[in-house]
């Protein structure tokens, strides 16, 4: 089996979409076609060189911003699987450097999580030895919800609907709106409540979300949470989708 065809396996042994390995495959494949040309035979051996000139030379050809930044998230895929098959030992792609920053607003982009970004946030956050089940229930209302950390702080017991599965969120000004709410959301919400937050001194507290100091969660604690997570995980979480 050749390495193209152990990264396809790796991908689909992590859950990713059928359209979604597609692409990465795909795109390692445009990526090892470029280093043959330049003479380079075992993509194995990644550099940080080999990236930045493959950067340039989809620059250089006028490739879409969207295309190039879709290409460095299937690099940093094929980084992760050479790493984890001890294939390499550095992570030379990092999104964070190598995705090309677009305005806010300019040409219809805004930076957002890619669905590696995504799918290495939830795959950390269910590792019960890293991240607890509150951090967890944290991570996943940000989300789903749409949620501002200052509105996920002040969810109240009595603002979840089991019946509906909706969440009733105040925002400013005392509007309020309702949010449907995802089944594994439900049941992760409610595993909290049997567990952490039952044995939390302040869970006589109106909020769902509790701190060891007070009977209400701060959002000063949850930015200290993402920016924990962004050091571990190695890519922004984008405050300004989480505000």
């Amino acid at each position: 089996m050749d390495v193209i065809q152990q990264f396809e396996q790796y991908l689909v042994e992590n859950g990713i979409a059928p359209k979604t390995i597609e692409s990465y495959v795909g795109d390692v494949k445009g990526f090892c076609a470029f280093l043959q040309g330049m003479g380079v035979e075992q993509p194995t051996d990644l550099k940080r060189f080999y990236v930045s000139s493959f950067k340039n030379h989809l620059t250089e050809n006028k490739y879409a911003v969207a295309t190039i930044n879709k290409k460095i998230n299937s690099l940093q895929a094929f980084n992760l699987f050479l790493i984890d098959r001890k294939l390499t030992t550095e992570q030379v792609v990092k999104l964070r450097k190598d995705r090309i920053k677009v305005a806010a607003g300019s040409e219809g982009e805004v930076e957002v999580f890619s669905e590696q970004e995504v799918n290495q946030l939830l795959f950390f956050v269910q590792d019960r030895s890293k991240v607890s089940l509150r951090n967890h229930l944290i991570v996943w209302l940000l989300m789903y919800t749409g949620v501002r950390v200052s509105e996920l702080c002040g969810i109240q017991l009595n603002d979840l609907d089991y019946l509906t599965n909706t969440l009733r969120v105040t925002g400013k000004g005392g509007k309020y709106r309702e949010i449907p709410l995802r089944p594994d959301l439900v049941e992760l919400i409610k595993a909290y409540i049997r567990s952490e937050r039952q044995e939390n001194k302040h869970r006589d507290s109106p909020y769902l979300l509790l701190s060891q100091r007070a009977a209400k969660l701060h959002k000063d604690a949850v930015n200290t949470l993402l920016e924990g997570l962004e050091k571990q995980l190695g890519f922004r979480l984008y405050p300004h989708c989480f505000c």
